[in-house]
């Protein structure tokens, strides 16, 4: 199906200040959260967003060229005029590019905090191109996650049922103790079909922890989930929290093989202090690469920036290698 024949909506750029566009930028010189990357064998080309909606293209994952505002939204629904935009990925699926971004609409709200603080809208919402370059547009205009609380970084599977699902994260704001979730997908990946399902909560972690009133806990946060199977078929889920001040990555399994679990943590961060919201892509030779953030301090700014390192599935666990960039 062409693109232009679901394109039926007042679609505008998400983001107005549109930034130099520049060539040949060291990827270290890159301020980008979340990088996520999906390698174009047709036109040998890496394509990288991430927060902030923006695309960034290379030929070695070294120098990158860009940024272009790719992602195009609907001013007349529930995002408004100029959401904000997180941890944005590229999936393939058929013959067609899916965009899943989360989407937040400062100037409406979904919630409150148990303080009683207002919870702006903040939810996952997909976007499709025919190439991984975009522009991409609403595939839709139905809901993916409830409305009523705020959620994020949604990322797309499909499970040994065959069928799609979008996996994200209950926000930590809502309720104290943050979740992952799943939730099956139209197969045009156009909206959601059924309620949520719970996978684990932040308070099931051994790993993160914090100090909340002087007293040590779980940390609340859950991040950045990305799904991948191990040569051996296993099903693991890299995700992200906090250990105390040290943002940094986890893993948890599934005992099913399934989105339904039962998911058991790893007792121990996977990744060093300091690297966060990974996914894992093929590159143009075929090894599969990690990608995070990590950051700087410029003159006592912090700024986040993408991290490539080497990533080992061959054998039942996921594997970490030395890092590439």
């Amino acid at each position: 199906m062409a693109l232009s024949a679901v394109i039926t909506l007042p679609c505008t750029a998400a983001g107005r200040n549109t930034p130099e566009y520049r060539t040949d930028v060291p990827v270290d010189s890159i301020i980008m959260s979340d990088p996520c990357i999906i390698a174009d064998q047709s036109t040998g080309t890496y394509y990288m967003t991430g927060t902030g909606g923006m695309l960034w293209e290379s030929h070695d994952l070294r120098y990158w060229n860009g940024p272009r505002f790719v992602a195009m939204t609907d001013s007349t629904s529930w995002m408004g005029e100029n959401p904000e935009i997180w941890a944005a990925e590229i999936h393939k699926n058929g013959d067609r590019y899916y965009y899943f971004a989360t989407f937040t609409n400062n100037e409406t709200e979904c919630a409150r905090t148990p303080d009683g603080d207002r919870i702006p809208r903040r939810s996952s919402h997909v976007l499709v191109a025919d190439t991984p370059a975009g522009p991409f547009y609403p595939v839709g205009t139905d809901n993916y996650t409830p409305e009523n609380r705020p959620t994020l970084d949604g990322t797309f599977w499909r499970d040994t049922d065959g069928k799609p699902y979008m996996v994200f994260c209950g926000e930590w704001l809502y309720n104290n103790n943050g979740t992952m979730e799943y939730v099956e997908l139209k197969e045009d990946l156009s909206g959601a079909i059924g309620e949520p399902r719970l996978m684990f909560k932040a308070s099931d972690s051994p790993w993160s922890r914090e100090i909340v009133n002087g007293e040590e806990q779980f940390n609340r946060v859950t991040d950045g989930p990305w799904l991948f199977r191990t040569a051996t078929g296993r099903l693991g889920m890299i995700w992200t929290s906090w250990r105390f001040k040290e943002y940094t990555t986890g893993v948890a399994y599934s005992e099913s093989g399934t989105l339904a679990g039962p998911w058991i943590q790893h007792p121990d961060p996977v990744m060093p202090p300091d690297f966060g919201h990974g996914m894992i892509f093929t590159d143009l030779n075929g090894q599969l690469i990690l990608s995070l953030h990590t950051h700087k301090d410029i003159n006592g700014t912090y700024i986040r920036c993408p991290s490539f390192w080497e990533v080992d599935l061959s054998g039942d666990y996921i594997r970490i290698g030395k890092r590439l960039l």
